[in-house]
């Protein structure tokens, strides 16, 4: 008797636990056609990126000045190199002096008085996967530099790629130059958020895992020996007012004015790293962020047709 009447509640259960997961799996569904229409409504409004980035490489002095170019005997103090994606080689820059790697060794060069060398390793499109390889053109190159900023993590969001192989293969690249004795600072991934040519909500789900990268990418960078500053946390709320200054003309990356918001943020970080900051300029940058970590449907729809704006163009060298 009692089998008997568990066999209706047993039917029940198993037609309720049906009606779910094809609810679930309608609702999956639903929620990948929207992402992919508005995937190509992104690939539609942001360009693919084209240009070649302005040539920026060479030896800043102190005091300004135009740049010299580095050839074998040129004397310098200090070499910096930059690794990383678009957002590294300065792309949507008019002149080479809007680059964030020239911000940066302008700026170090009046902090600590030296003559400093820039070389740029990244790559337009690059992705956490391509880091290995600029760090071995930079060992083909030469000796490896003093000090490196890495910018990377966009790529890996619009690919789409992994958070976690992401992040390790971003804190191999930076246990290999530490272990070459250069200080690493790394700008993590960027605020998708602050995209408006992004449509919703495919924006907040490019946000929601960006800002899960960039947490997981501070966790490799400190382990790896690096010091991470998140970009996320300190300039979105300025790109959020402002994105007619802050933003190039492809509103997706940033203008010379968003560059330079970026670089005062690694600046005081790689000053600090290699201890050539004086005075009040001593500052750090504990990666701290100000948005929960949130997941639901969206995020697990995955996000493989996403505009794909990459070319590999090179970071051109003078």
């Amino acid at each position: 008797m009692g089998s008997r009447s568990r066999a209706p509640r047993v039917r029940t259960i198993a037609l309720a636990a049906a009606a779910t997961l094809a609810s679930t799996g309608s609702a999956y569904v639903g929620a990948r056609n929207l992402l992919s229409g508005q995937a190509d409504q992104a690939r539609r409004v942001i360009p693919k990126a084209w240009d070649i980035p302005p040539r920026a490489d060479g030896v800043y002095s102190p005091g300004g000045g135009p740049v010299e170019r580095w050839y074998r005997g040129v004397p310098f103090d200090l070499h910096l190199m930059i690794f990383g994606d678009s957002t590294a080689t300065g792309y949507g820059c008019r002149t080479a002096d809007e680059v964030p790697g020239v911000l940066i060794a302008r700026g170090l060069a009046e902090h600590s008085g030296k003559r400093i060398r820039l070389s740029t390793k990244a790559i337009v499109g690059a992705t956490s996967k391509g880091l290995s390889g600029q760090v071995d053109a930079m060992f083909v190159a030469g000796p490896p530099p003093d000090a490196a900023v890495i910018m990377v993590g966009a790529n890996d969001i619009t690919k789409p790629n992994g958070i976690g192989p992401s992040a390790r293969r971003l804190g191999r690249a930076v246990r290999r130059l530490r272990d070459a004795g250069a200080v690493v600072v790394v700008g993590t991934c960027p605020d998708f958020g602050v995209i408006t040519a992004i449509p919703q909500p495919l924006r907040w789900v490019a946000r929601s895992r960006g800002l899960r990268l960039a947490r997981a990418q501070a966790a490799a960078v400190r382990a790896a020996g690096g010091v991470p500053v998140p970009l996320a946390d300190l300039v979105s709320r300025e790109f959020l007012k402002a994105p007619e200054i802050l933003f190039s003309d492809d509103m997706f990356h940033p203008s010379a004015a968003g560059y330079a918001l970026a670089a005062e943020q690694l600046l005081p970080a790689l000053c600090n790293a290699l201890g050539e900051c004086h005075g009040d300029d001593e500052t750090e940058s504990p990666f701290t962020s100000r948005i929960p970590d949130t997941s639901s449907l969206l995020d697990r729809v995955g996000l493989s047709r996403l505009w794909r704006r990459s070319t590999g163009v090179p970071a051109p060298v003078v």
